[in-house]
């Protein structure tokens, strides 16, 4: 079976029982991915809570009614009250324990990025094809509802030919990380592979052929030296002659702003924005509306989108919405931006 072919899924779990689900890792977005679960996914159960840091574990468990909270991840895929786990771990240790997971039996929900080598994509890829699971890979943007829109739009022909695409990401300021605690080329493996599958997912059929990218630190120029990364642009030509821009920044004064435009031979269509909701003030000092400053409250109900699926797709035995596929070629993307941050040239990805 090739690497594009969608493997058939085999699931021990019936129709008519709950999905019992783990999370691995209980950090921010584990614990927000554990109580959506938990609360908010018809057909799944929260089971156990999986954290290198025992306290933490025992607390998000405790708080969601998980029966079983442990420090060794063995505990969970061994156990055979679980049937899926939630991976939202370190990025660097996702492909590993996707690996393990589907070599287990358990069915897969991993945050991006699922790997940051082409050779480790293949290798998850390949693990869940051969264990027949599911393996579905969170980019949420795919189940905003106005991202949803926008690719029912093109799909509908309302577009026409695609010409031009952009997508940006600009996280909430003041960024106050320590840029020496930030993985070198973050904003693109971590950041920015959110924009490239946005791109993807908005120009359906269409293949990614060549990358430029320039980045530069300009929130924080005096880590530059270090190798500091927190600003962003990168073209992106598709073998369908659409051109696209991504674009990322590490501190928006105004909020978190996730948005994504769509411009073709028939029409334009747009999506996203960094507003909570949609009120705007008319006040003696001008016009004001409130900015989100959370990934988690911007996008919540992509979230519990993106959640519900993976859930449905195990109870009906069938494939992800999102694939290991879709995250290789995001994550495709990724490595020739920074290609051609290190050559200052075009980088052309490989057929």
């Amino acid at each position: 079976m090739s690497l594009t072919e969608a493997a058939p899924v085999r699931s021990t779990t019936p129709a008519s029982h709950p999905v019992r689900i783990a999370t691995i890792g209980a950090g921010r977005i584990g614990s927000n991915h554990a109580e959506i679960v938990a609360r908010l996914v018809p057909g799944a159960s929260l089971v156990a809570v999986s954290d290198p840091v025992g306290e933490s574990a025992q607390r998000l468990a405790a708080a969601l009614g998980a029966p079983l909270a442990t420090t060794a991840v063995d505990d969970v895929l061994t156990s055979d009250e679980v049937d899926a786990v939630l991976i939202t771990a370190p990025a660097r240790s996702h492909t590993d324990l996707v690996v393990a997971a589907a070599a287990a039996g358990k069915h897969v929900f991993v945050e991006k990025p699922m790997a940051v080598t082409l050779e480790d994509a293949d290798r998850a890829i390949a693990a869940a094809a051969d264990a027949g699971i599911v393996l579905q890979v969170g980019f949420n943007r795919r189940f905003a509802p106005g991202f949803a829109a926008a690719r029912a739009a093109i799909d509908a022909q309302k577009v026409g030919t695609p010409h031009l695409l952009r997508s940006l990401t600009r996280d909430p300021g003041p960024f106050t990380a320590d840029p020496a605690r930030i993985p070198q080329w973050t904003i693109f493996l971590e950041t920015l592979i959110h924009d490239f599958d946005t791109l993807c997912f908005l120009n359906p059929g269409a293949r990614p052929v060549r990358v430029h990218a320039i980045a530069d630190a300009l929130v924080r120029p005096d880590a530059k030296s270090t190798g500091h990364l927190d600003t962003a642009v990168v073209t992106v030509q598709f073998d369908n002659g659409a051109i696209a821009t991504a674009e990322a920044s590490f501190s928006a004064l105004y909020g978190y702003d996730v948005r994504a435009e769509v411009f073709g031979s028939g029409g334009m269509v747009t999506a996203g924005g960094g507003l909570s909701t949609d009120m705007t003030y008319y006040g003696p000092d001008g016009q004001h509306a409130d900015t989100a400053r959370r990934d988690t409250d911007l996008l919540h109900t992509a979230y519990v989108g993106e959640l519900t699926a993976f859930v449905d797709a195990i109870r009906a035995h069938t494939p992800a919405v999102v694939t290991g596929e879709d995250a290789r070629t995001a994550l495709s993307i990724a490595l020739a931006a920074i290609r051609s941050v290190e050559t200052g040239a075009a980088v052309d990805l490989d057929r």
